[in-house]
């Protein structure tokens, strides 16, 4: 018989840790546990759980965009289990599927499901990842853990509605190997019914483990036995001396039915190794009701709810102030490849470096970097502070930097660096930015958070100084416009997940400034999929409007690569803005070209024409873009291949016929280069 939750507030008043109420409901499970394990009536069970095992990688500035897809397996997996503790997962179907290029290997345990709720020691990754972590139900749960009573929520059994309260846990000691999360029990019986949790640092055996969270849902049979209904788990990893903004995932998704208690299981059955059956995915199975992209797609609605996302969030809070991260808190850092070496027309070959510097274990975290260019010997950088209590942020920055003006990135950072030095085709418009600013930022869920900006902003025009290897570099317009006290309301909606259909994206930002005037500026985009026929639409919107006081830097353009293919580059711009750009993305057979036996090019790439319109007007003087006469169409198509790793783009500008062809990596990858 399945359960549904179905959460309904009740609230219990403030939340105390150690209250009698609390202790008296740790210890009802606790005793109610025990009362399990020594249940005599159920003897055994055979059930049947399928699941996937997906492997993301996320990377870019501050990683807030979503995780993308490289590797998805599918699994159907028998189990057997018998009193007081022995059970068998024999693995008898499996298939899998590359979404980019991998090299990645599973712990066995991670092909399988939970079959105790970890018994009183919680073991992770076959030991290697996580060992012997004393849950908080253990006998000496009460000794090493707090727990507070925070709320209580309706089940439906199908049995009639259960009373559930959710009681949280937190270490005594944040620096022992501990668990930090929810345990959801049921208020008749004690009995544990979900468990949601992560861990703290010292937890983790390797070092470059970020994170694990997991959720253990069980269901009632019978009337009488709680066993596994749904289990996920989700381990992130990042360097351990580098603090780069890349991050490779590994998720798992399980559920499980088909539960025959009391049912014969042979010691036959539960021989060899905990995890048996197949060792690889079968190529060619075609005893799978669909394909495994649609397979993907079918699970990837509940998994882009983000409930992994929502747990690391309810964990921070429990946590406070303490870093529950893995990694060590001090590493030398950079934003991206281009921070630490890159080329443009007004720095010439510029190089820095940077870090970050944790305290005491703390979310109190320094991040200081420094670059200088080879050709105006001008010496950039910055110191950062940030700390984090719950779902909020707050930073102080204080910096010196040169960046392009536009808020819109039309090309990667090292294919800039690359066309910049060896034909004189720069990307980029730039500024002298000194800022000294703070930043209060509140997650409002797993996809969206609120940042409020304060601070005082100095921007000044710069000079073309540098000479490429052939060709000449175009001037740098004058940008700069004196020193602003400035604020921003920025509110950003992110990516569920996997980037497939009926995906909403984007944000909006409210800015004003004042100093030699003053203005207010209004900016926005939004991105959105969905499924039409064979293929699937892409729509992207952005728009931008400012008052007459904006200084130049703060203006918008658009033309040419990155914004409308077939018109000259940033050739339209003002203090008002509009783009809109639309594509059907047909997938097509194409020929795999092998990498060895750990990757491939892939049998897919993408086709996806396109129609693109853009405006702008009132632009600011002293610059070289000029208003757009109107809307500005285009019409083009575009090639995706390296399972989507390179996009070769070709666009005619409707109303002269200009023809304008680009090449680049993947707009989701940029963030790192």
């Amino acid at each position: 018989m399945s359960l549904a939750l179905l959460v309904v507030p009740a609230a219990l008043g403030a939340q105390q840790w150690n209250a009698p109420a609390a202790i008296a409901l740790a210890r009802r499970g606790i005793e109610r546990r025990l009362s399990a394990q020594g249940d005599t009536t159920l003897h055994s069970y055979r059930t049947r759980a399928h699941g996937f095992v997906f492997f993301l990688a996320q990377v870019g500035e501050g990683l807030r965009e979503p995780p993308r897809l490289v590797k998805a397996d599918e699994l159907d997996v028998e189990v057997y289990w018998r009193a007081p503790g022995t059970s068998k997962q024999v693995i008898g179907r499996w298939r899998d599927g590359a979404f980019l290029p991998y090299g990645i290997n599973y712990h066995r345990d991670h092909l399988g499901i939970v079959t105790n709720n970890f018994g009183d020691r919680i073991r992770i990754g076959e030991g290697d990842e996580v060992r012997d972590v004393i849950h908080p139900l253990a006998p000496s749960g009460l000794d090493l853990y707090d727990f507070a009573l925070e709320d209580s929520t309706s089940v439906e059994s199908g049995a009639g509605a259960l009373k559930v309260y959710a009681l949280q846990v937190r270490p005594k000691e944040f620096t022992r190997p501990r668990v930090v999360g929810t345990l959801y029990l049921s208020a008749a019986t004690a009995e544990l019914v979900r468990f949601r949790f992560s861990f703290t640092p010292a937890a983790y055996l390797d070092r470059d483990l970020e994170d694990i969270s997991v959720v253990l849902e069980n269901a009632i049979w019978e009337q009488r036995y709680w066993l596994p209904r749904r289990q996920e788990i989700e381990i992130r990893r990042r360097s351990t001396w580098l603090d780069f903004p890349a991050r490779g995932i590994i998720r798992g998704r399980w559920e499980i039915s088909d539960y025959q208690l009391n049912a014969p299981v042979t010691d036959a059955e539960l021989a060899g190794p905990a995890i048996g059956g197949l060792v690889a995915a079968t190529p060619g199975d075609s005893g799978w009701r669909q394909s495994l992209t649609q397979a993907v797609a079918g699970v990837a609605a509940p998994v882009n709810r983000q409930e992994l996302d929502r747990l690391r969030n309810e964990v921070e809070r429990i946590a406070g102030a303490h870093l529950l991260s893995g990694l060590p808190s001090t590493r030398f850092g950079a934003g991206s490849v281009s921070d630490v070496v890159h080329v443009n027309r007004v720095q010439g070959l510029a190089f820095g470096i940077g870090g970050s510097f944790g305290v005491a274990r703390r979310r109190l975290l320094f991040r200081p970097s420094l670059g200088i260019g080879t050709s105006d010997g001008r010496v950039t950088g910055g110191l950062e502070a940030s700390a984090g209590a719950g779902r909020f942020d707050v930073t102080l920055d204080a910096s010196r930097r040169i960046r392009d003006f536009s808020d819109r990135p039309v090309i990667s950072p090292l294919l800039n660096s690359l066309t910049s030095q060896e034909a004189g085709d720069d990307h980029g418009d730039y500024v002298l930015l000194d800022a000294a600013t703070a930043t209060i930022r509140r997650r409002l869920g797993p996809r969206s958070d609120v940042a409020l900006e304060a601070g005082a902003e100095r921007s000044r025009s710069v000079e073309t100084t540098a000479t490429p290897a052939t060709g000449s570099y175009r001037p740098n317009p004058a940008l700069g416009g004196g020193t602003y006290g400035v604020a921003r309301l920025v509110l950003t909606r992110g990516s569920g997940g996997f980037g497939l259909a009926h995906e909403l994206e984007g944000s909006v930002a409210l800015e004003g400034g004042t100093g030699p005037a003053e203005y207010l500026r209004v900016a926005g985009d939004a991105s959105w999929r969905a499924d039409a026929g064979p293929g699937q639409l892409f729509a992207e919107l952005a728009g931008g409007w400012a008052s007459g006081g904006v200084p130049a830097w703060r203006t918008f353009a658009i033309g040419g690569r990155g914004t409308l293919p077939g018109e000259p580059f940033r050739a339209y711009g003002g203090r008002r803005m509009a783009l809109a750009h639309l594509e059907w993305r047909l997938e097509v057979p194409v020929p795999a070209i092998s990498f060895g036996s750990f990757a491939s090019t892939g049998h897919r790439a993408t086709v996806a024409p396109f129609v693109a319109a853009g405006w702008a007007d009132r632009p600011p003087t002293a610059v070289p873009w000029t208003a757009s006469d109107g809307v500005r169409p285009v019409a083009g198509v575009a090639l995706e291949w390296l399972m989507h790793l390179v996009r070769l783009e070709a666009g005619v500008g409707l109303r002269d016929g200009r023809i304008g062809v680009s090449v680049d990596v993947g707009r989701a990858w940029w963030g790192i280069l």
